[in-house]
């Protein structure tokens, strides 16, 4: 059986849950949080802060630090060695647009985008392309990566039960995508993140559905996601 360093662990956890919250979080209530003591707390903080990892206000509330994104810097190769083969194999096999998006905020980001070696009508879905999260296969995919809300849209609940989301001009008129989660194991590693396709009006959408679902299960699993 394996076996976790409780320490580092909760260093983990303090990531995440001040991650979570955009106005930071006090150190007391970081200590109800993980079920510590507050003094265990402080060093935990003092232990992320020298390496800037996090960051303190003035008011003494804790924030993420720089650090963080040197850490995010050096995972996007990554992801991009791992992710832009498969997706490319992805879009020509469903004769669209393939993409991976990821949630930042209330919005849906495109990170990686791969188009079809055949020359089709393309759509306008790039990297750096932004929407909410509640519009688009996209962004109701990723929605459906998480615990089911009460006032989340039918949509959603329709696309975790499915296994994937599937709208029409939404975002574009006459687009038509399919997208999936990269799964809850994703979102509880902190990559709330989908992959799918997109195209004008002629997407063959069972294959679609069928090949994004297989892109996304492969890529989880090469992240260790799955």
């Amino acid at each position: 059986m394996a076996t976790t360093l409780q320490t580092l662990d909760r260093g983990l956890q303090t990531l995440e849950l001040v991650g979570r919250r955009a106005g930071g979080m006090s150190v007391a209530a970081l200590a109800a949080e993980l079920d510590v003591h507050r003094a265990v707390a402080y060093r935990i903080v003092a232990t992320l802060e020298t390496r800037g990892l996090v960051s303190r206000a003035a008011d003494g509330r804790i924030r993420l630090g720089a650090g963080v994104t040197r850490l995010a810097s050096c995972f996007e190769p990554q992801l991009r060695d791992v992710a832009l083969p498969l997706l490319q194999a992805l879009s020509d096999e469903a004769r669209a647009t393939a993409f991976l998006s990821v949630a930042q905020g209330e919005e849906c980001v495109v990170v990686l985008v791969a188009e079809p070696e055949a020359g089709l009508l393309r759509v306008g879905y790039r990297v750096g392309s932004r929407h909410p999260l509640s519009l688009g296969a996209a962004g109701i995919a990723i929605l459906a990566g998480r615990e089911p809300a009460p006032d989340e849209p039918e949509a959603v609940t329709r696309a975790r039960e499915d296994g994937y989301s599937l709208t029409r001009g939404q975002l574009q008129e006459g687009a038509v995508g399919v997208a999936t989660p990269l799964g809850r194991e994703g979102q509880k590693k902190g990559l709330e993140a989908c992959v799918g396709v997109v195209a004008m009006n002629d997407l063959d959408t069972d294959l679609a559905i069928s090949a994004v679902k297989a892109t996304a299960k492969t890529i989880a699993s090469h992240l260790n996601m799955a």
